[in-house]
């Protein structure tokens, strides 16, 4: 029986740091293991949440009116699934990797735009992690963009 006022503390090693996490929980009868898990599983939430703070700029949204900061946050949520879309479909370690990496790596990258009638073609310029993107098969793609006229994006490297 839980007397009021206790408290549970427990020591965990290897999630990343120098020195051990410590939990402190007033759930006596939960195991550990069932703590740690739930703690592991807030930690991963808080750093998708701390890095779309930093990388999108969640931080400095571009208004106060709340219809606005819904909107902001809203497109910042779109974002961020994307760049796990594009981890997870690349792989190679990018599963797990934060925004501002995707980003570098495999997004910001200068290209050669061409549009036609029928075609806007995206050719991107030599970098050392296209491979990974043509593993992905993105070269493959043939995208309908209908309210560019039933144009259809493509992704070509050089």
């Amino acid at each position: 029986m839980t007397m009021p006022g206790e408290i549970r503390q427990i020591a965990v090693t290897d999630l990343g740091h120098e020195k051990p996490t410590l939990l402190l929980s007033n759930q006596m009868d939960e195991p550990a293991s069932r703590l740690v898990d739930r703690y592991v599983r807030r930690m991963v939430i808080e750093n998708i949440i701390a890095d779309a703070i930093d990388f999108f700029h969640m931080d400095a949204l571009s208004a106060a009116v709340p219809m606005r900061i819904d909107l902001d946050v809203q497109l910042t949520l779109m974002a961020s699934s994307l760049y796990r879309l594009l981890g997870i479909r690349v792989g190679q370690g990018f599963e797990v990797a934060k925004a501002r990496t995707i980003f570098r790596k495999l997004v910001n990258a200068s290209a050669a735009i061409r549009i036609t009638e029928d075609e806007i073609i995206v050719t991107l310029g030599r970098r050392a992690n296209n491979p990974l993107l043509l593993a992905a098969r993105y070269a493959e793609i043939a995208q309908p963009i209908p309210w560019l006229g039933n144009r259809t994006l493509r992704i070509r490297f050089s």
